[in-house]
C-alpha cells in the first residue's frame, strides 16, 4: 500500500469517536437521499404512467385548436378509419378514436351536466384503465349501442343504478338539438373523485349519431409501451396524417402541462431540502478536518521544516477526507438500498399521502425503485461537497510557517 494512503489513513483513526460520528452523519444523509430519491423518481414514474392510462396516453391527434378551444366542430374526418390505418402501420394495437361532448344527463329524480366521451368499445380498454374498473355492471359492447357507463359519483348523484335509463341532451355538431335515451350498463370507480362527477362514456357510433358528427371524432388516442419512446411515434404518426396542418400530434407534455409543473415544483422543493443536508454534512467535516489540523499544527511545523511541502500536506488532508467520503459513500449507499429494496416490496405509506394521491389517481402506497443512479446521485453529492469541505483546512497548510508552528502548544 502507497505510504501516503497508509499515513491518511493512520490519521483518520488517530481519533475513531469523531471519525464515526462524522462518517455516522455521512451515512445517515445517505441513506436518507438513497431512499428519498428513489421514493420520488418512483412516484414521479407512477404519476406518469397511472395520469397517461387513465384518459390522455403518450400521444393524441387532433384538429389544431381542439386542445385548447374544445369546440365540437373541431373534429378529425373518418377518425375511426384513420385509427385502423395507424393501428395497421405502426403495428401498435392500443390506438383508439374518441369523441366529446358535454351534455346534461337526466334521471327521474336529478340532472346533472357531464362529459360525455364517445369510445371505441374494442380498443378503448387498450388506452384507458377505465373500463378494466367498472364496479358494476359491465363495460360498454356494441359500438351502436344506446348504453353508457358512468363515474360512481355521478351515478350516486344522478341515482341510478345499472339497468336504469338516462336522456341526455346536449348540442349537435350542426348546431341542432342532440337527444338520446341511454341505458346504464357500467358504473365505474376511477379512484378520481373529480373524474367519477362528471365523465361517462357511451359508444362512437351511437355518439357520432347522436351528435351528428358524420363519422368523425375529436381525439385519436396512442398508449406506448415506453414513455421513452414518445419522440420516434410522434414522427412516425405525423408521416401518417393525411393533409398536412390540417391535424396535429401532441405529446403528454402538452396534453397534461399541469402534470410536468406540478413534478418540477417537487423536484424544485426537494432538491432544495437535499442540498440543505448536502452542506449540513459538509459543514460537519469541514468541522472534523479543522480541527484535525489544527490539532496536528506542531506536527505540521516539523515536517515542513524537514522539506515536506504544504502542497503535498494538504494533498494528505485531502486524501484523509476521501477516504472518510468513501466510508460515507459505501455504508450509506449500501444501507440505503437495503432499505429501499425492502419497502420496494413491502411499499410505503403516511398520514394525508392518500389525499394527495387521489388527485394524481394514486394508490395510497407507494413503492419507491431501487436504480443505480438512485443509489448513486445522493452518496456522490455529499462525497464531493465533503472533499470540497476539506479545501479550507487543507488550504491552511500553506500559510503555515514552520517556526511558528513547532512553537505551537
Amino acid at each position: 500500500m502507497n505510504i501516503v494512503l497508509r499515513l491518511a489513513w493512520r490519521n483518520l483513526w488517530r481519533h475513531p469517536r469523531r471519525t464515526w460520528l462524522t462518517a455516522g452523519a455521512m451515512v445517515f444523509s445517505n441513506v436518507l437521499l438513497v431512499f428519498m430519491i428513489s421514493l420520488q423518481f418512483g412516484m414521479y414514474g407512477l404519476m406518469i404512467d397511472n395520469s397517461l392510462r387513465t384518459l390522455s396516453g403518450h400521444l393524441q391527434v387532433q384538429a389544431p385548436g381542439y386542445q385548447d378551444e374544445r369546440k365540437i366542430r373541431q373534429s378529425i374526418p373518418d377518425a375511426a378509419a384513420l385509427a385502423a390505418r395507424m393501428r395497421g402501420a405502426l403495428d401498435l394495437q392500443s390506438v383508439a378514436a374518441r369523441a366529446t361532448a358535454f351534455a346534461l344527463a337526466s334521471s327521474e329524480e336529478r340532472s346533472f351536466g357531464i362529459q360525455v366521451l364517445g369510445v371505441e368499445p374494442r380498443f378503448e380498454p387498450l388506452v384507458s384503465s377505465i373500463p378494466g374498473l367498472v364496479r358494476e355492471g359491465r363495460y360498454l359492447g356494441n359500438r351502436d349501442a344506446a348504453e353508457i357507463a358512468l363515474g360512481g359519483v355521478l351515478a350516486r348523484n344522478l341515482k341510478v343504478e345499472t339497468g336504469d335509463e338516462l336522456t341526455i341532451l346536449g348540442s349537435a355538431r350542426d348546431g341542432s338539438v342532440a337527444a338520446a335515451v341511454v341505458e346504464v350498463v357500467g358504473i365505474f370507480d376511477s379512484g378520481s373523485k373529480d373524474l367519477d362527477r362528471s365523465l361517462a362514456e357511451i359508444p362512437l357510433g351511437f355518439f357520432q349519431d347522436t351528435f351528428y358528427m358524420q363519422g368523425g371524432a375529436h381525439q385519436i388516442v396512442l398508449l406506448l409501451p415506453e414513455l421513452s419512446e414518445v419522440d420516434e411515434y410522434r414522427q412516425r404518426v405525423q408521416a401518417l396524417l393525411p393533409d398536412a396542418g390540417r391535424l396535429v400530434v401532441l405529446d403528454w407534455d402538452e396534453l397534461q402541462p399541469g402534470l410536468k409543473q406540478a413534478i418540477q415544483a417537487d423536484i424544485s422543493s426537494a432538491f432544495f431540502m437535499y442540498a440543505v443536508l448536502v452542506i449540513l454534512v459538509a459543514f460537519s467535516v469541514l468541522n472534523t478536518q479543522l480541527m484535525s489540523v489544527l490539532e496536528r499544527t506542531r506536527e505540521f511545523g516539523i515536517v515542513m521544516s524537514l522539506g515536506l511541502t504544504p502542497g503535498r500536506l494538504a494533498r494528505l488532508v485531502l486524501l484523509e477526507t476521501s477516504l472518510l467520503g468513501a466510508i460515507g459513500l459505501l455504508l450509506g449507499a449500501l444501507a440505503g438500498g437495503l432499505l429501499t429494496s425492502w419497502f420496494q416490496v413491502h411499499g410505503f405509506s403516511y398520514p394525508g399521502m392518500q389525499e394527495m394521491a387521489e388527485n394524481f389517481n394514486l394508490p395510497a402506497r407507494f413503492y419507491p425503485q431501487v436504480t443505480l443512479p438512485s443509489l448513486l446521485i445522493g452518496p456522490a453529492c455529499v462525497f464531493f461537497f465533503s472533499v470540497l469541505a476539506a479545501l479550507y483546512p487543507a488550504l491552511r497548510l500553506h500559510w503555515l510557517r514552520p517556526v511558528d508552528a513547532m512553537r505551537a502548544a
